[in-house]
């Protein structure tokens, strides 16, 4: 089955997405089994591919370019071809409408003074988070996006960061208590 797919990613982004001598490109196109062609003046990026669709690796090169495009490292954006990674894009409008001024205010919320609350998140939930013009990126597994989605959501609305902070422990909590009750119920010994 042939794969083709088009994405239009941010200008001062296509350096970080060919890499250093083409090399983040060509790792791309190599482990998914993709070729990308990208427009330097427009930022549109092709994907396309004729390789296997089934194992669903074309679409995480589409996941991978979005997400550089997003402002993620090449190294963070490779994190979704770990498990059961993926990527998933808050656009801050949907919060506070157009107005620039409360968008950079909630960025802020979000970053925190030098980066510490984007930090905490991270930490807590266990996803990457990057902030990047209007929008916030997080890369995660399942319940590790949910807990990342659910404090970006709630800094958005307005809720105190000792208030995510709790819900981003408790949440924690609750899942290191389901990974305990799965493993008490496994025998090891068979």
């Amino acid at each position: 089955m042939i794969f083709e797919k088009i994405v239009l990613i941010p200008l001062e982004r296509i350096g970080a997405l060919i890499g250093k001598s083409g090399k983040v490109k060509a790792k791309i196109e190599k482990i998914c089994s993709v070729s990308l062609s990208i427009d330097g003046q427009t930022g549109e990026v092709i994907i396309s591919g004729d390789g296997d669709v089934e194992n669903m690796i074309p679409f995480k090169a589409e996941e991978i370019v979005l997400a550089i495009g997003r402002g993620f490292s090449p190294e963070k954006a490779m994190r979704l071809l770990e498990g059961e990674n993926s990527l998933h894009i808050i656009d801050l409008r949907e919060f506070v409408g157009k107005s620039t001024s409360q968008i950079e205010r909630v960025k802020g919320r979000i970053i925190g003074e030098g980066g510490r609350v984007r930090k905490n998140v991270e930490d807590l939930s266990g996803a990457s988070v990057s902030v990047y013009g209007r929008t916030v990126a997080i890369i995660g597994e399942g319940k590790q996006l949910r807990s990342a989605v659910q404090a970006i959501t709630a800094l958005s609305n307005g809720s105190t960061h000792g208030k995510v902070y709790n819900d981003l422990q408790e949440s924690r909590r609750r899942q290191k208590m389901e990974k305990l009750q799965l493993w008490e119920g496994e025998n090891i010994f068979e």
